[in-house]
């Protein structure tokens, strides 16, 4: 089996390529967008405990809807395509970005921020260069969770006929061809692992430039 997915690669590396590609372009467009919506709910959230309280119901809601379930009712919403994959992979992703920053700011130091405050620390100060850095670990672990979560969601994006790496996974379902799924699905773990360790990598540097430690 090994060696017929390894031939399978060297024969068809192109086809295996532009759906890596495909895939990457597909999650790179979900993250961004998550990571904008994400912070800024989470800092919104902060705010307002009753606006917090309702969005953490309404995406702990939204996250217990089966994947494949939810990509069929976008289907009849938007259509098929990368359209309705990438709402269905916001949806998802956005639980651990919202929760993760609003939890990070909120453990801030109340003394910290009290000091900052009798010091004459403007808001927006106090958001940019005290809370947020004091959150960075907790804000980067919701970020490497929803980076992950987005690459491995994306495999399945294939079944609404968005692309990516899922189109391999699908095909080889449909087809009862078994080196045809391993393939794909070994390149979306792959692609996660090796996204997951750079994010680690990164979340070292930050964490040790912004907070001084490791």
């Amino acid at each position: 089996m090994v060696k017929e997915v390894i031939d399978l690669y060297i024969d068809r590396w192109e086809f295996f390529l532009e759906l890596l590609l495909q895939h990457i372009g597909i999650t790179l467009i979900a993250v961004l967008i998550i990571t904008v919506l994400g912070l800024t709910l989470g800092i919104v959230m902060t705010k307002n405990e009753l606006l917090a309280s309702i969005l953490l119901v309404v995406t702990n809601f939204l996250y217990t809807i089966p994947s494949i379930a939810l990509f069929g009712i976008l289907v009849t919403i938007s259509g098929i395509g990368n359209k309705s994959a990438i709402v269905a992979l916001i949806i998802y992703g956005l639980l651990p970005m919202i929760r993760n920053t609003y939890v990070g700011i909120k453990e801030v130091d109340g003394q910290m921020i009290e000091s900052a405050v009798g010091m004459g620390t403007t808001e927006k100060q106090l958001l940019f260069r005290i809370q947020l850095p004091q959150a960075l670990p907790v804000i980067m672990s919701g970020f490497r969770t929803m980076v992950i979560m987005t690459i491995a969601l994306a495999g399945i994006a294939s079944f609404i006929g968005a692309g990516g790496l899922g189109v391999a996974i699908y095909r080889g379902i449909s087809t009862y061809f078994p080196e045809m799924i391993i393939a794909g699905s070994l390149l979306v773990a792959l692609l996660a692992i090796i996204v997951d360790w750079t994010l680690h990598l990164l979340e070292t540097v930050l964490t040790k430039r912004v907070l001084g430690r490791r």
